[in-house]
Order: C-alpha cells, then structure tokens, then sequence
C-alpha cells in the first residue's frame, strides 16, 4: 500500500452506547423501549449468598452512536465515524452470554487466568487505573473491578451497582475485539485500524450517563472515586455508558477507523 501524506491526529470520539440493565429487551438508552412484555425470562437479578457476598447478572446493549458526526461538530474532519443510530447488540439473542459452559467456547483461556498468581498481578492494573493508566500488557485484568474473564453477563462478586456495570462493559468489549468485531489502534498505527484479539485497555474510556451523569472515567478505575451516590447502595439500577475510544487517523487523508 503507497504511503500517505497527512498530519498525524490522535483523539478520543464517543462512538458507542451501552445499556447494563437487569430487565431483558428493554433499551434504556433510547429512553426505556421495551421490545418484550415483562413475563419474558433471563431478568437480571442481584442475589445475597449464604455468606452475605453477592452476585448478579445484567444484560448488556451496544449501540452505535457517533455522537460528534451527528451533533456536526467536526464536519469536515475525515477521521470522525459516519453512520446511524443502530442496535448492533443485545445479549438476549446470545447464548453465550447467560451461560457459563458456552461462554468458554469464545475464551478458553479464562481458566488459565483464573489462577490466584495470575490474578495476583491484577493488584498493579487496579493500582495503576486508578491513576488513570491502566496496564495494557495485563489484558486479562479488569483493573479494580474484578475479573475481566470469563466474557459472560454474571458477576460473581457484586460489590455495588457501578462496579458490576462497569466490569460487564469492559467484558462486552473485550467480547468483541475477541471476535473480530472490534479493531484498534498500537503506538505506530494510524489512518487504519487493525484486527486486535486482545482488549487494549487505554484505547478507551467510558462515561456514565444514566442514571446519574458522571465524567469520563479510565477502564477500570475504582468506582470508589467517582461512583459515589451515581446508584441505588443495594439492588442497583439499570444503567447507561457512553464509549469513547481513541482513534488515530492521518488528516486530510481518508480514514478507515476501527
């Protein structure tokens, strides 16, 4: 492929919306549409085990929402995502999603990093998310919010509302780059996106919009920080991220952002 001549921009677009709600085939982020009548089964839930830990399953919607092409902010920058409102996603239709067995067809691996030294390392990617870096090289570390694999809608140990929403979003992504369905950009990448089958953390960053508004926050930062009065303590509520990823494009050149 001939070279390209252009400047080299780096910059963070909100491309995508994520609903994390306990109700199935309700879209929260087109205003609480429901696409089912409330009989329908796999309803989230946040259940209190015998030893007073918790657990919980949400199911998650991705939309495809290029916020910065539509409000016509930048309208002739070439490297900003042109497309339309679109559910892309519903974990509803996915089985892999509310079951366990299944779920290890996609990433088989998550035995492996299930191992206590190997989560041990983890403690240096919640440390560093914390301070807005996390660690890209621990792909199978969700930072502080718990275990990043296996890519399912259950959350074995449910600290809070926000936290468990915020790990499930980081799955579902993680979910996609393992399926070829999200692209991304390495430190000399520009003006294409490429196939990346592992999550690359600081391409990333996500912002609560619902139900209370919050700002733009690393992949896995402890909601300890910033969670704060964004939720219900104990049963939670159905929330709303919007996604912002980092694109790295050639202007004045065509882009073929990932």
């Amino acid at each position: 492929m001939p070279p390209k001549i252009g400047v080299k921009v780096a910059f963070f677009e909100p491309t995508r919306l994520v609903d994390v709600t306990r109700i199935p085939y309700c879209l929260v982020g087109l205003g609480g549409i429901s696409l089912s009548s409330n009989t329908v089964r796999k309803h989230g839930t946040v259940r209190t085990k015998e030893d007073s830990s918790r657990s919980s399953f949400y199911n998650v919607h991705w939309y495809i929402y290029p916020l910065i092409y539509w409000l016509e902010l930048l309208t002739d920058f070439e490297c900003v995502e042109k497309s339309r409102l679109d559910v892309a996603y519903m974990s509803e239709f996915d089985p892999t999603w509310n079951d366990e067995e299944w779920g290890w067809l996609q990433n088989a691996e998550a035995g492996f990093f299930s191992f206590p030294p190997v989560q041990l390392a983890c403690v240096a990617d919640c440390m560093a998310s914390t301070a807005d870096a996390p660690v890209d090289s621990l792909f199978w570390c969700a930072g502080c919010l718990g275990s990043l694999y296996p890519f399912i809608g259950f959350v074995e140990h449910h600290v809070g509302g926000i936290q468990a929403s915020s790990l499930l979003v980081m799955r579902l992504i993680a979910k996609f780059h393992r399926l070829g369905l999200a692209k991304g950009y390495r430190l000399n990448d520009f003006c294409h996106g490429h196939f990346m089958p592992y999550i690359m953390k600081t391409l990333y960053k996500n912002q609560l919009v619902y139900p209370v508004s919050a700002s733009c926050q690393p992949l896995g930062k402890t909601d300890s920080l910033w969670g704060s009065g964004k939720s219900f303590p104990f049963k939670g509520e159905d929330f709303v991220y919007l996604i912002w990823k980092k694109k790295k494009c050639c202007l004045g050149t065509p882009s073929a952002g990932g």
